[in-house]
């Protein structure tokens, strides 16, 4: 098959098309860095003639609440009225856990609005939901930096390796659209407190992690259970330690 991958040279979609191209399949990474810019719509009828499948992981530069919500708003419509013209036969996005939940948070309710456009487009469409990335640990802990403290609330937390991530991706590509979603996430759950304090004095960094109830995250206080995923979500195998060895190896 061909498959586009909208941001297809970031940190998953890279890994997304690498592991299509292993299967055989034609992966097209379409980003700002191919000539691709779907804001303004800039290459996306090229990188989608002939295709598929659409693959979309691209991201927002910015995380403030207008500009993410524009992002995705006009970004998704751009491309689903791209793939309409194309005749692409199914459109796959990555989302993040707790969107339906916490519509009140800004950056949730911009994927929310990403996915509701998706929902309505008439394109078969499978949606992946995911927990945080291992590999995003480190801004996390930097956004929530009060001076010397990283101000974390104590909420369940179940972070995922990308790696994995990227895998329950290209794996709905490659199969029948669910017109729904899926959800993917770590194989450990923490208090994400205790994960930021542990992880802190794992990469011998000196802040003090203080626990916060009121610490916003993605601009919103976080309850339970809003990042972690529902059950019978697919869970991955990689913890934080293993991920951590193999990252430093690198």
């Amino acid at each position: 098959m061909k498959i586009a991958v909208i941001g297809g040279s970031g940190l998953i979609g890279s890994k997304v098309v690498k592991k299509l191209g292993e299967q055989g399949h034609e992966a097209v990474p379409a980003s700002p860095k191919t000539g691709v810019n779907t804001l303004t719509g800039q290459g996306l009828d090229d990188a989608l003639a002939g295709a598929d499948v659409v693959v979309d992981v691209s991201n927002s530069p910015s995380f403030e609440d207008a500009a993410v919500l524009d992002f995705f708003r006009t970004s998704t419509g751009n491309l689903l009225a791209a793939e309409k013209e194309a005749g692409v036969g199914h459109h796959v996005a990555l989302s993040v856990v707790g969107t339906e939940e916490r519509p009140d948070v800004g950056y949730f309710r911009a994927k929310l609005a990403q996915e509701k456009l998706i929902e309505e487009s008439g394109i078969p469409f499978s949606i992946v939901h995911a927990t945080q990335f291992f590999e995003f640990a480190h801004q996390i802990a930097d956004a929530a930096t009060d001076g010397g403290t990283v101000r974390m609330p104590s909420v369940l937390f179940q972070p995922v390796a990308g790696e994995e991530v990227a895998q329950a991706v290209e794996k709905a590509a490659v199969e029948a659209p669910l017109n729904g979603r899926t959800e993917i996430a770590g194989p450990e759950r923490f208090r994400m407190d205790v994960f930021f304090r542990e992880a802190l004095a794992a990469w011998g960094d000196p802040r003090e992690v203080v626990t916060d109830q009121n610490a916003p995250y993605y601009g919103g206080v976080m309850r339970e259970p809003d990042l972690v995923p529902a059950d019978g979500a697919t869970l991955g195998e990689v913890t934080y330690t293993d991920w951590l060895a193999a990252d430093s190896g690198k």
